[in-house]
């Protein structure tokens, strides 16, 4: 079969299965012959971080697309991260490495001009170089503090040129290396939640006094209120209750469904009580520093539409709605 009927015979399938040999080969790698260097570039990172240095990824065509990826990775982990175009580095842009920084460079073959042309610089500042290549004995691994193994047996391309598999392998361990990095520096899911406040993500891991009610929006009456101004109070506010308050401090709570079954058990009786009387003396709450998705975990839980948000001494912090959670989900 000629090169050009060999290639077109090849499956879509087939091209996925060449790069998850690639990924297979590199995990391998990471267990064995490439575990101490990994360690040592886990390392030079977590440091740089420690002293206030940035990671500056660099990498030029397909190679310059995954570092944008890896330093975007970095940064939403935390690890401040940037990329640096080595074209334009060479042109100016070099400004922007500091000392303490950590380089790494992404190069396939290892001799790519335009980042080998940083070499000196980097030497010069005294920047630790990890470098991510499919030849360890190349220029670039050679100069290199640590040189990471991304070789594979082949592209997935057809005629075995275009970057293909040797990218995937390279955005993979771009992955490996940031969350190594972000465990060995203890992140947690609220310093997610900080580095990531937009969208569905944003809200599923943002805090409850991010998305409450709070201020004047926050329903009040005291316990001696007659219950005409309680329903008007209520109304006003349309947050589905409102708190009874003393002093700051919450006593109780009246819900929709509180007012509701007063009036089918009292009859037009229930209109003469007192905030006080008809309240909910025991209301469940939740503080301001939990997640937004267990106030909805106990919303759904005891079907209720609001919860108010306390201190450790019983005040009024704000209310969370129901709407207020949309786009939240349960972790």
């Amino acid at each position: 079969m000629s090169p050009e009927n060999e290639h077109s015979a090849l499956q879509p399938a087939d091209l996925v299965r060449t790069e998850a040999a690639a990924l297979t080969a590199l995990a391998d790698r990471l267990e064995g012959a490439m575990a101490e260097d990994f360690a040592r570039a886990v390392d030079l990172v977590v440091r740089c971080g420690a002293g206030n240095g940035r990671v500056v990824v660099t990498g030029m065509g397909k190679s310059g697309i995954i570092a944008q990826k890896i330093a975007a990775t970095l940064s939403s982990t935390g690890s401040p991260a940037l990329f640096l175009h080595p074209a334009e580095a060479v042109h100016g842009d070099l400004g922007v490495l500091m000392p303490g920084d950590v380089v790494i460079a992404l190069s396939a073959s290892g001799e790519t001009e335009e980042i080998l042309r940083l070499l000196a610089t980097l030497k010069r500042k005294g920047d630790a170089l990890i470098s991510f290549c499919c030849n360890l004995q190349s220029t670039l691994a050679q100069a290199s503090d640590v040189a990471l193994d991304c070789s594979v047996e082949r592209e997935a391309c057809g005629l075995n040129l275009a970057p293909t598999a040797s990218t995937t392998a390279m955005l993979a361990l771009g992955d490996a290396l940031a969350v190594a990095v972000s465990l060995r520096k203890g992140f947690r899911a609220e310093d997610f939640a900080e580095l990531h406040p937009g969208g569905k993500l944003g809200k599923q891991l943002a805090k409850v006094r991010d998305l409450m009610h709070s201020g004047d929006s926050v329903p009040v009456v005291t316990p001696a209120t007659p219950m005409t101004d309680v329903i008007y109070e209520m109304s006003s506010k349309k947050l589905g209750l409102t708190t009874v308050q003393e002093g700051g401090r919450l006593r109780g709570v009246i819900s929709d469904g509180d007012l509701r079954r007063l009036l089918e058990r009292e009859g037009g009786a229930a209109l003469s009580k007192t905030a006080g009387e008809a309240m909910n003396a025991h209301p469940r709450t939740i503080h301001a520093e939990e997640l937004a998705a267990k106030a909805l975990s106990i919303l759904e839980e005891r079907k209720i539409t609001s919860l108010v948000v306390v201190d450790a001494e019983q005040r009024v912090e704000g209310v969370v709605h129901l709407h207020d959670l949309w786009g939240v989900e349960l972790i």
